[in-house]
């Protein structure tokens, strides 16, 4: 009978990871995890304490710290791979799984699949002639050398790519491989795997090209298979079932989605809400049940296509089911900086995501050209980004697939942040108080159109108070909102007490915050 490892790449939810495993071992099968290295040492801790005694239980030999679309992850599962593979010896399958998974068959009915053929289950496209790749570069994935993270580094991304174009640096893929591109949710026999993992030992030169191309954990499992396991003994498909939305991300399955995620052809699905609790407690329940029989309808997908259509020509009857959970989640923490001067917090958060090593967005209701992901069009004017906020800002944490985010925000908007507040995430909020001489403030009422470069100077004597009076008014109200978790970044204030306002801002150590606020010309006009 089939006996399978699951890899389990993972960087959040540790009450969760430990459930999931336990879940799976109880199964009779076994688990090996990678924990981001990116992700709370004490997260991590709370899950090796609960898991280590179990024998059933391995983790990969160190914690990578992982970026989406970089080799990271496809590092992180070769890890936890291997760990498998000495700790399993008789381990027959090995299915990657992320910590959003959730089984949605029997492990009764897992194995039985399993058993049923001697095959690998691989999505597996010719890289260059089909169309799985729907947006974004193509080519230029491989032929180019990727150092930079697109979602971090946009800039320094598409200016390496560019140089390299101009210098007629582009490369050629390896002369022996037919480049392939699929999902990376797959499941393989031991065989491939322990033949998988001696090609990678030995041909260093294709593990140094994948490992600088971009997002290639689409590339390089679908490529090493098709390379070294004959074409009838792979599936092109995945066991994991997931969809994705309007906009292009991945849709979210809750408590109401038991009898959709049932009766699909699929043995996992993915994302799961942390906070569908009842959902996994009937999910895991199915997962050890013996005997129950599975009437395979498949209408996910185009029960999805269906009701995004009628929302695109004003004819959705009902709420589409994967928006029904408008929070951004309970596991997340959103950490609003509030700043009147936007090249303060803009200089301010581009140090957290050096140091910190957090995602941020700028005055994302604020301004227009404020550099955005492409998400589908909901990020396209500030109209759309103000009117579906939430479902924007899920959208940024899914994107960089983070628990934490930064955005910056205008203080006359206390609106939106009062909605921010009440929400079921974890929110801080940061005032950073500025000194304002008489010349930001002309300046500020040219920028906003209360003057022109024309204006006489009595008048703009007259307006100097009533805007200066504007902007304490703004901060008078963010006091008056009464918000829980409003911390204060002073001007005036030394560094070592602006540091331990950012500590407990962003969670950080003491000696990282101090290293942020003391940033050369941080408040400089």
């Amino acid at each position: 009978m089939a006996k399978i490892a699951y890899i389990l790449l993972c960087h959040k939810d540790p009450e969760g990871i430990i459930a999931q495993a336990e879940r799976l071992t109880e199964g009779g099968d076994y688990v090996s995890i990678h924990f981001d290295g990116r992700a709370r040492s004490g997260d991590f801790n709370k899950i090796f304490t609960a898991l280590s005694a179990n024998p059933a239980v391995t983790f990969a030999q160190k914690r990578l710290k992982c970026g989406w679309g970089e080799w990271s992850l496809v590092a992180a599962t070769l890890l936890a791979v291997r760990a498998a593979v000495g700790a399993f010896p008789r381990a027959t399958h090995f299915y990657l799984l992320s910590g959003d998974c959730m089984p949605i068959k029997s492990a009764e009915y897992v194995h039985a699949l399993l058993d049923r053929d001697d095959v690998d289950y691989i999505e597996s496209y010719d890289f260059f002639k089909s169309d799985w790749i729907k947006v974004g570069i193509k080519d230029e994935r491989l032929i180019y050398r990727h150092w930079f993270n697109e979602r971090s580094h946009k800039s320094l991304f598409y200016a390496s790519m560019a140089a390299q174009k101009r210098m007629g640096l582009a490369r050629k893929v390896p002369a022996d491989l037919l480049i392939q591109i699929g999902s990376q949710w797959w499941c393989l026999r031991r065989r491939t795997i322990e033949t998988l993992l001696e090609f990678c030992d030995t041909r260093r030169d294709v593990i140094r090209f994948f490992s600088t191309t971009w997002i290639p954990d689409e590339t390089f499992f679908q490529t090493l298979v098709r390379h070294l396991v004959p074409e009838y003994e792979i599936r092109t498909r995945t066991l994991t079932f997931l969809m994705f939305t309007d906009y292009g991300m991945p849709a979210t399955f809750y408590n109401d989605h038991y009898d959709l995620l049932y009766s699909q052809d699929f043995l996992f699905a993915r994302k799961v809400s942390p906070d569908a609790t009842e959902l996994k407690e009937r999910l895991g329940q199915l997962y050890v049940a013996t005997g129950v029989q599975f009437p395979i309808s498949n209408e996910g997908r185009s029960l999805f296509q269906f009701l995004s259509g009628r929302g695109r020509i004003g004819r959705r009857f009902a709420p589409r089911f994967w928006e029904t959970e408008s929070s951004l989640g309970r596991e997340r923490t959103l950490l609003m900086v509030i700043c009147k001067k936007w090249h303060v917090a803009k200089r301010l958060v581009d140090r957290i995501r050096n140091v910190a090593g957090l995602p941020a967005v700028e005055y994302v209701f604020n301004e227009a050209s404020t550099p955005m992901p492409d998400l589908g069009g909901i990020q396209s004017t500030l109209e759309k980004r103000t009117r579906h906020r939430r479902a924007l800002v899920r959208m940024l944490f899914d994107y960089w697939e983070t628990d934490t985010l930064v955005v910056c925000i205008d203080p006359a908007n206390v609106d939106l942040m009062q909605d921010f507040a009440a929400d079921k995430s974890t929110v801080r909020l940061l005032e950073v108080e500025c000194e304002f001489s008489d010349e930001y403030l002309i300046g500020h009422a040219r920028r906003v159109g209360l003057a022109g470069d024309h204006t006489p100077q009595e008048v703009i004597d007259r307006l100097l108070p009533t805007i200066r009076y504007d902007v304490k008014f703004e901060s008078d109200k963010i006091r008056d909102a009464d918000f829980g978790s409003l911390l204060r970044l002073r001007e005036a204030a030394p560094s070592a007490k602006n540091a331990v306002a950012l500590a407990a801002f962003l969670d950080i150590s003491t000696e990282k915050a101090r290293e942020i606020a003391e940033t050369p010309h941080l408040f400089a006009d």
